[in-house]
């Protein structure tokens, strides 16, 4: 099997003198899309953050395309091929949609250009003249994946992609997810909602207190949802 895409090693990270994370270890092979989920605080974005290199202080390992990129700066990360999506979005609301769409500068060959970017995201072609501040939270979150698909970056990591969205959009979303991996592109995903979730990854890694407790594929659900349902309260 081939080596994974993503793999990372007793992660710890720190903010400031909190200990946050405690030995996170998953893996995303090529083509995958694989969540974190766990309840607030789990360190589900924390272990985003800190594969980006935006925490204070990180040690252990986090491999991508075989390089060892812990102590590397978040902009050699970016640059490499890694893309974080974060939870609170941050589109420009002075730029237009098309401004904040063109404004992530391309890092490596494989992005999609505007026109299939609109073409996945209709909604977006709409209101490729309109501010930041005149879009829906759907839209935004929509805009906010639409940009980094643009970078060519290899690895996307979404932080919280349904988080506040009404039923309608978050169907959306999960469609998106299923296009761009069918497009070759890679996903993980941190998310509170499972039920989500498993509509879209191929495994789940559980995570509380800052550690990774437990590993389920898709094809496990079914067996694993006591244990699910314990860790979730789903």
């Amino acid at each position: 099997m081939a080596d994974p895409l993503l793999k990372v090693e007793n992660l710890q990270a720190w903010y400031g003198e909190s200990h946050i994370l405690h030995g996170v270890g998953i893996e995303v092979r090529e083509g995958e899309v694989v969540t974190l989920l766990g309840r607030n605080g789990a360190g589900k974005t924390t272990t985003l953050r800190s594969i980006m290199g935006l925490v204070g202080r990180r040690s252990g390992s986090v491999r991508f395309e075989g390089r060892e990129m812990i102590d590397a700066r978040s902009d050699r990360i970016a640059r490499a091929g890694i893309a974080l999506c974060p939870e609170e979005r941050g589109i420009f609301a002075s730029l237009d949609v098309t401004e904040n769409l063109l404004l992530p500068p391309v890092v490596r060959p494989g992005g999609m250009d505007l026109e299939a970017i609109y073409t996945l995201f209709p909604n977006l072609k709409e209101r490729a003249r309109s501010p930041g501040t005149k879009l829906s939270g759907g839209e935004q979150q929509m805009l906010a994946i639409a940009r980094i698909l643009r970078t060519g970056a290899r690895l996307l990591m979404l932080d919280e992609p349904t988080e506040g969205l009404a039923p309608v959009i978050v169907q959306q979303i999960g469609r998106t997810i299923r296009e761009i991996k069918q497009r070759g592109f890679t996903v993980l995903l941190v998310e509170q909602n499972f039920r989500f979730a498993q509509t879209v990854a191929d495994r789940h890694y559980v995570m509380e207190h800052g550690r990774v407790v437990d590993a389920v594929s898709n094809a496990e659900l079914a067996s694993s949802m006591d244990r699910l349902h314990e860790y979730l309260g789903v």
